[in-house]
């Protein structure tokens, strides 16, 4: 069973970095908010989600992943044009 010093000590440590993420996600806000008059802030997180998900497919799957993405991305743009 935890002792109170053991509590006290996950608490501590917990809230440091819950406050270290507040303080690296309005850090990201204003680093967005420097830049948003050269790159539109919404397109970046959008092409960086991207990225991140495509660096993720591994070399087998490649093939796969792609056809699966045009006929999803060529579904989505009639439904946009409709």
């Amino acid at each position: 069973m935890a002792i109170n010093k053991d509590i006290e000590d996950l608490f501590r440590r917990y809230t440091t970095i819950e406050s270290e993420i507040k303080t690296l996600q309005e850090d990201k806000k204003i680093l967005l908010a420097e830049f948003k008059d050269k790159i539109d802030p919404r397109a970046f997180q959008s092409a960086l989600r991207a990225a991140k998900i495509i660096a993720k497919v591994k070399p087998d799957e490649k093939q796969d992943f792609d056809q699966t993405l045009h006929i999803i991305e060529k579904a989505l743009c009639l439904e946009h044009i409709q």
